[in-house]
């Protein structure tokens, strides 16, 4: 009995996500990526420009030292212990005193912020000093405007009081204790040292989210993205080649604001290299796995760039003690800033530039930011469909 052929039955496609992992295709992908990341030079300057001029912002703009404060010093005395606190205000680098004979003169200008406070040493100045009783020396009053430097102004005004008057008291018994205090880890109290860690961290979340929501969105932007889909690579080897040239200028990013903060800006670098970029890379990840998921929910740069600018800058700038202590603020933020990967990276950056290599601070920042680069990565491969749809 014959029986006619059977016509070879076509086979049925792979699907997508069981395709097998193939390492050609990969390296193809990646050095399709790394061309067209090259030849973009919106990419490179985001990649090595913004970071220099990130930096020097935060480096010479932004400061927390109060030093060199404008205050003004009435002398309404005329006397020589007057006189003598005057010049005791006079004699240091801390405060730039102006001095006047009348408060008039002082307080238009402490209106139109010439002035962060002033000092009025009264006429009967000379009395009060002998009468000893608890009637205060001089008044201060500062510009509540700028709390923090109201507080400097009032707190070191009180301060040189004090010790001036410390020292007419020869004939005092010395103390019993003398309190000397030592800060650790920033002695000087310079607060270029604790912010530039900090600003790496803000310019590797602008890298790592913004750099890759950009750069996908422009690929579904222009049809390019449908083209790579339509390929037979998998998911896995699309994302991966798409990450990994940005995965590496973020790291060359990295070495080049370490040595700008340590040649140029005067940070020390207490621990190592290695650790600042087993740091570094990890960080990259959920900061990568963020961007490329807010590319694959809004197939569009100028949403993706927004998107990217309140879910990874602001985050990042605000939330993650970079400027404010994040147990000063209420609970509730205090709980959102948990989510926030650049508050363990901030955390790890302070650490390893001021301290050193302390592991104990070190794994606990890691797996915090390693579980959510594993979650923005799995919402990302969700999101991001293996077809023409």
């Amino acid at each position: 009995m014959n029986t006619a052929a059977q016509p070879p039955q076509p086979e049925r496609p792979e699907p997508a996500g069981l395709r097998r992992f193939d390492l050609r295709r990969l390296l193809a992908l990646i050095h399709k990526e790394s061309l067209q990341a090259w030849r973009d030079p919106s990419t490179l300057l985001i990649a090595f420009v913004l970071p220099v001029v990130l930096l020097l912002l935060f480096a010479y703009a932004v400061s927390l030292d109060a030093r060199n404060v404008r205050i003004g010093v009435v002398l309404e005395s005329p006397g020589a212990s007057a006189q003598s606190l005057a010049a005791a205000f006079a004699g240091t680098r801390f405060v730039d005193p102006r001095f006047v004979h009348d408060r008039r003169q002082v307080a238009d200008k402490l209106v139109s912020g010439e002035l962060r406070g002033y000092v009025v040493i009264p006429q009967d100045f000379e009395r009060r000093l002998a009468q000893r009783g608890s009637e205060p020396l001089v008044q201060v009053v500062t510009d509540g405007s700028y709390p923090n430097t109201a507080n400097y102004v009032e707190n070191y005004a009180r301060g040189v009081v004090q010790t001036w008057r410390a020292g007419l008291d020869v004939q005092a018994a010395p103390q019993a204790v003398v309190l000397e205090p030592r800060y650790r880890f920033n002695a000087e109290l310079e607060s270029r040292r604790a912010l530039i860690p900090g600003a790496i961290a803000i310019v590797m979340t602008i890298i790592g989210t913004m750099l890759t929501a950009l750069v996908v969105a422009r690929e579904w932007e222009r049809g390019t993205m449908e083209a790579v889909l339509s390929t037979p690579a998998s998911v896995t080897e699309i994302l991966i080649g798409k990450l990994l040239p940005y995965f590496a200028l973020g790291m060359l990013s990295t070495l080049g604001a370490t040595a700008l903060a340590v040649f140029v800006f005067g940070v020390p670098l207490r621990g190592s290299l290695a650790a600042l970029l087993l740091l570094s890379g990890v960080f990259m990840v959920p900061a990568l796995g963020q961007g490329l998921l807010i590319s694959s929910l809004a197939r569009n740069q100028f949403l993706a760039a927004q998107i990217a600018l309140f879910s990874g800058f602001l985050p990042a700038f605000m939330l993650s003690g970079f400027l404010y202590e994040i147990n000063a603020m209420p609970a509730p933020i205090r709980a959102i800033t948990y989510a926030i990967p650049a508050r363990y990276f901030v955390e790890t950056l302070k650490t390893v530039f001021l301290a050193g290599d302390i592991w104990a601070v070190f794994l606990p920042n890691l797996l915090a930011m390693a579980a959510i680069g594993v979650v923005f990565f799995v919402l990302a491969k969700r999101a991001t469909r293996k077809n023409l749809e």
